[in-house]
């Protein structure tokens, strides 16, 4: 079998104008719609009988770690935004049809006590949790220092920064050896773009968490690590304010060529999550297009 070339496996055309009015971006008017592995990922029972609580499971990249550890095996809790409900029961039925048990929760994760209940939460209804991935994310475009708003900024940092350390503080209690903490940084945490300033502070930080983190819980043998993307088109990216033109041409400024599909990530997150990395920890693994991280 010839293995595909990696740059037109998938979309690699520039994409049709589109934007979406506001945050959080929904994944059913996207043009053209993303790969989150539906018709792609076999599971090989790889994080069998695992637990798993994902946030901003309910579309782009988190619907993609959603269906993948599904199919190797893991039962799923996902936290999403109201707004999202619609995203999220298609995630549950993927799952639920992989043959695993699915519980959404609608929550805002710049509320300390939403992180707190979506722990226990998925504790409730799995029965624990062997795996988090810290994955809902915020963005706002700004042209220049002088149009970033505190309000604004604050709900960047609570979302990517602030929920990530609330939701590992109340889910280590529930892990034992061999669990799991992944968050999802960026390349924007080495390559920041000056209108995502806050933004790519909070994916920075991420990085220094995840080492940190993976220090203070090693003696526990629970294991963190972080996954750092490049472009990937996920609902995010028409729901930024972006330029047209960037919208247009995003991802075309990578090495490969175009930007990157959800499920392209999904595998990263299943190595980590399993006994396949089971020495590694501390680690960020790049998932760029061929970008340097």
């Amino acid at each position: 079998m010839t293995d595909q070339d990696p740059r037109t496996k998938h979309h690699a055309d520039e994409f049709p104008t589109q934007q979406q009015p506001e945050q959080p971006g929904l994944t059913e008017p996207m043009d053209p719609a993303p790969d989150h592995g539906e018709s792609s990922w076999t599971g090989r029972g790889r994080l069998q009988g695992r637990r798993a609580l994902i946030t901003g499971g309910d579309s782009g990249i988190g619907r993609a770690v959603a269906v993948a550890f599904a199919r190797e095996g893991a039962d799923v809790a996902i936290v999403h935004l109201p707004e999202e409900a619609e995203d999220a029961a298609e995630t549950g039925r993927l799952v639920e049809e992989a043959g695993r048990r699915f519980h959404a929760m609608a929550l805002d994760l710049t509320e300390e006590q939403s992180c707190i209940d979506a722990v226990a939460g998925a504790v409730e209804q799995l029965g624990g949790i062997d795996v988090l991935v810290n994955n809902a994310a915020y963005q706002r475009q700004r042209d220049g220092i002088e149009h970033m708003q505190v309000a604004e900024v604050d709900r960047v940092f609570r979302t990517n920064l602030v929920a990530a350390i609330v939701l590992a503080r109340e889910a280590v209690p529930h892990m034992g050896p061999g669990a799991s903490i992944i968050s999802t940084t960026s390349i924007q945490a080495q390559e920041p773009s000056p209108g995502l300033l806050d933004y790519a502070m909070t994916k920075a930080a991420l990085v220094a968490y995840t080492e940190a983190l993976a220090q203070d819980l090693g003696e526990r043998g629970i294991r963190v690590n972080a996954v750092a993307p490049g472009p990937i088109w996920t609902p995010l990216i028409p729901a930024t304010d972006f330029p047209d033109e960037k919208v247009e041409q995003f991802g075309q400024d990578t090495p490969l060529g175009r930007a990157g599909q959800p499920v392209e990530l999904a595998g990263a997150y299943v190595y980590l999550a399993s006994e396949e990395a089971s020495y590694v920890s501390g680690a960020v693994v790049p998932v760029t297009g061929g970008r340097g991280f």
